[in-house]
């Protein structure tokens, strides 16, 4: 039996290839059923519908009042597809919105209130949103770790968010990436300030706010007078956040976490670079499994791995021979990776 952490993606990851997801992959229509029914009540399309539409939209699917569910539905299905009998989960992480996930997986939140976390926060989300977000690289092709780059573009981001009527701060830490999150005024300023990498960055996101800012403090409040501290309980499996603090079973304090559920985790920059640095540390695992939907977080997740110098892989080339040899990093969005920990 393998030893596995599993990963669970945010935001921006339900994209035209998803469409579908679903309907191929939940294992629990009943469970499905209960998240159309708690849409449905709040007069929103149900899951089937948006997952089993012709074509994808992206103005409808990937707005957050639809794409939370979406994705906490498929990630969710496929946490609970994995072969139990073969591989042992010994703690659960996850990206951003990804933490909602995560606290469903680790039981800290039955499913259906899991759920009706994810789902009420990206309607929160969709119906302020306030300012947007950016990814800029900072590592070269080859992902030799460069923190004096790192650095200076953090520096940037301070001096623009020093500037009269500009706001810039750093949403994730995103492996490789920075995710930066502001007012228009900041990420215009950013956007003009550095270099265009292979004419694709600095990438603007669509339909994303400024997550994990303080200018979510507005969502941060209405999340906290929506969701009640009794959703929240122990957790089964281990849970590291967005700070890469752990959340033990048997000894989480579960009003705690409502609190950091709904508020730190909201208005505060989201490490996942470090929460995949602790968990590689103080769980060891065989494996790290990225559930779906999409295939757009394993990237991040292996940078982080050579950013931590995790078993001596400390560049793409090192961190390719490992993944050759014997794989570490699984990707469930992956039809030939999917089989290799569901049995399937």
């Amino acid at each position: 039996m393998k030893t596995a952490v599993v990963i669970c993606p945010g935001r921006g990851t339900y994209n035209k290839d998803e469409l579908g997801y679903l309907g191929r992959h939940f294992p629990d229509p009943q469970m499905l059923a209960g998240f159309d029914a708690q849409r449905e009540s709040a007069g929103q399309d149900s899951l089937s519908a948006l997952d089993g539409a012709d074509r994808f939209s992206l103005a409808r699917h990937t707005r957050g009042d639809n794409a939370s569910g979406l994705i906490f539905a498929a990630t969710l299905g496929d946490f609970l597809s994995i072969d139990r009998e073969e591989i042992e989960i010994v703690a659960v992480t996850g990206n951003s919105m990804g933490w909602y996930s995560a606290l469903a997986c680790a039981g800290a939140l039955l499913p259906q209130e899991g759920f009706r976390v994810a789902n009420s926060m990206g309607t929160f989300m969709q119906e302020a949103l306030i300012g947007g977000q950016l990814v800029y690289p900072f590592l070269g092709d080859d992902w030799t770790p460069a923190p004096a780059r790192k650095a200076a573009l953090l520096s940037l981001a301070t001096d623009i968010d020093n500037r009269t009527d500009h706001t810039l701060a750093l949403s994730i830490d995103l492996g490789g990436m920075l995710v930066l999150a502001g007012n228009e005024a900041g990420l215009k300023a950013f956007e003009h300030a550095v270099e265009p990498v292979d004419g694709r960055f600095p990438m603007r996101l669509g339909n994303h706010a400024a997550f994990h800012t303080a200018l979510q403090q507005p969502v941060a409040e209405r999340g906290r007078a929506a969701l009640s501290p009794d959703l929240f309980s122990q957790p089964a499996l281990p849970m590291i956040d967005g700070r890469g603090s752990i959340w033990w079973p048997h000894a989480s304090d579960t009003a705690a976490l409502w609190d950091y559920t709904l508020g730190w985790q909201v208005t505060q920059t989201y490490d996942l670079t470090r929460a995949i640095a602790v968990a590689a540390r103080e769980f060891a695992p065989d494996l790290f499994i990225v559930t779906g939907p999409g295939t757009t977080l394993g990237g991040a997740v292996a940078q982080s791995l050579v950013l931590a110098d995790w078993r001596g892989i400390g560049s793409k080339a090192d961190f390719k021979a490992r993944q050759d040899a014997d794989p570490v990093l699984v990707s469930m969005g992956m039809a030939e990776q999917r089989s290799s920990v569901t049995g399937q």
